[in-house]
């Protein structure tokens, strides 16, 4: 089948044949140097792959020239971060802007915060984190105990933030606190967002949690923490906004997440056909097999299907039609179609697939925490249940 990215004009094909490129040129060798157990890649190395990305001007290509970015489409934003998933290259996703990117901070920063925080992060010098979980409000994410309570022009945050990715890396951490508590009952009645250096005396890292594929998460603990109003995203207009803010970025982190999983999808089902054309039992190589080939197949066609959605999704966005039930479709059928393509895959290996070193084995304990990342399956198929009025 032509590949997706035959659908864009001639420069943009080029622009992701040139990323894969330069994963294959730079990226695999460096890869090829971490110890077979490795799971967390160390923070020199992922300082080095995104400047350099970003020197090439694939790394938050989609932000304009004068930031640092390559005004690229949204939809070639996609296509990139499908590419990183299909290399099977551990290091390719640290050479894109995924949730340790950008995002929220151009739509929604004023031009202090853009210009502060925004062009470090651009070009791949910091990264960020985004501290919105709480220990009872993961799913529900606005059911917040995290407070910010106005004291004069300055705001005072204490709480405690969980599962934050990548904040022993991030330079700022963008923390969403209640500022409007309402009556209690129900979701906090207003929310802000709050760009914080990680260095702001009363933000800590707490307990570290060790994930199935290696990469930890965090506690941020929040004690006595006192910030000016040129912490508060959006300034004056974004008091109370954060709600409106975390869908946005959610949104597109959705599609970015949809396209890293189509192309996981694509890398298993890759090592799963060689296999099988290649490994012999019972006097024949296994791909002659039916019930070999039923899981083989049945991948193929999930795939496929989930790459034309998700580029159908990230067209949208460049059309400015995008919707959050869109990019929740996109995200659920990609995320439970590389679980799936996965797991047949090892399941084509055998116990060759399963041990410790293999790819499919990383990649089994990898892509599990796609349908849980950026929003759980359930949560997107609530959204969705939403958009056809049936909640």
């Amino acid at each position: 089948m032509t590949s997706p990215s035959a659908v864009l004009e001639s420069g943009h094909r080029e622009l992701v044949e040139a990323f894969e490129s330069f994963v294959r040129r730079e990226l695999v060798p460096l890869a090829a140097e971490l110890p077979e157990t490795a799971d967390q890649v160390p923070a020199d190395l992922r300082t080095y792959v995104r400047k350099r990305s970003a020197a090439l001007g694939f790394y938050a290509g989609d932000y304009p020239e004068e930031l640092g970015g390559a005004d690229m489409p949204f939809t070639a934003v996609v296509l990139l971060h499908h590419a990183a998933g299909r290399s099977g290259c551990v290091l390719a996703p640290y050479a894109l802007a995924g949730s340790d990117g950008p995002s929220p901070l151009l739509r929604h920063g004023t031009p202090e915060q853009v210009e502060r925080h925004l062009v470090p992060l651009v070009r791949g010098e910091q990264t960020r984190c985004l501290a919105l979980t709480e220990p009872h409000a993961g799913s529900d994410a606005f059911h917040l105990t995290t407070t910010a309570v106005r004291t004069g022009d300055d705001w005072v945050l204490n709480g405690r933030k969980t599962f934050v990715s990548n904040a022993e890396h991030a330079g700022i951490a963008l923390v969403v606190a209640a500022t409007d508590l309402g009556d209690g009952a129900g979701p906090t009645a207003g929310a802000t967002a709050f760009v914080l250096p990680m260095d702001q005396p009363g933000l800590r890292i707490g307990q570290r949690y060790e994930g199935m594929s290696g990469e930890p998460l965090f506690e941020l603990l929040l004690d006595g923490v006192t910030v000016g109003p040129e912490a508060v995203i959006g300034g004056e207009e974004g008091v109370g906004a954060a709600t409106a803010l975390a869908i946005d970025s959610l949104s597109r982190g959705r599609l970015v997440v949809a396209a890293m999983c189509n192309g996981i999808a694509e890398h298993a089902l890759r090592i799963g056909v060689e296999y099988a054309r290649d490994r012999r039992a019972f006097g024949r190589v296994i791909g002659e097999y039916q019930h070999v080939q039923e899981h083989l197949v049945a991948t193929r066609a999930e795939v496929e299907a989930s790459k034309l959605l998700t580029l159908a999704c990230a067209r949208l966005v460049d059309e400015g039609t995008e919707s959050p039930e869109n990019a929740a479709l996109a995200k659920l059928t990609a995320s439970e179609t590389a679980v799936r393509a996965v797991d047949r895959s090892l399941q084509v290996h055998g116990a060759t697939g399963w041990v410790r070193g293999h790819p499919l084995e990383f990649l089994y304990r990898y892509v599990r925490m796609t349908t849980i990342i950026e929003g759980t399956s359930e949560v997107q198929k609530v959204i969705i249940a939403r958009s056809m009025g049936l909640n």
